[in-house]
């Protein structure tokens, strides 16, 4: 791993989701795991110290803001060793996502998206049923 990058890195201690194992992507090296996109902002959502980087809009569930697109960028391109990482490469690999339906823009609002928590759910945990669970809610909240 290279010097200041912090590939492995997952949330420590109690600050963090539980994130099952399918939510990482595997690198060559076993046991290694390499962070997605998705979940990296949800992790930056549940910590308080980048509130005024990245935020949950009030009273839209699963929609998020970004508030400085650029730190945002810094932080991806930190955590994946991309010093060159910028906002509109990462934009580009949050538009993969619409495709896959695990997000997508909110229409009128700038550097806004929402979260399709069921598609990140269901295929892995079909017994869950994102939108009747409390305990989900609460889980992808930070309540």
């Amino acid at each position: 791993m290279k010097a200041g990058c912090s590939i492995g890195e997952k949330p420590e201690g109690g600050g963090g989701y539980p994130f099952p194992d399918w939510a990482y992507k595997t690198e060559s090296s076993p046991g290694s795991r390499q962070i997605q996109l998705w979940h990296f902002i949800l992790e930056l959502l549940q910590k308080e110290e980048f509130r005024h980087v990245i935020a949950w809009q009030q009273g839209e569930y699963g929609e998020f803001v970004i508030k400085d697109p650029d730190e945002v960028a810094r932080l991806w391109g930190r955590r994946k060793c991309k010093p060159q990482m910028n906002y509109d490469k990462l934009s580009r690999a949050l538009r993969y996502y619409y495709n896959k339906r695990i997000l997508h823009k909110t229409k009128g609002k700038r550097f806004t998206y929402k979260f399709n928590f069921n598609k990140l759910v269901m295929p892995n945990y079909p017994f869950l049923n994102v939108r009747t669970s409390g305990k989900m809610q609460s889980l992808f909240m930070g309540n």
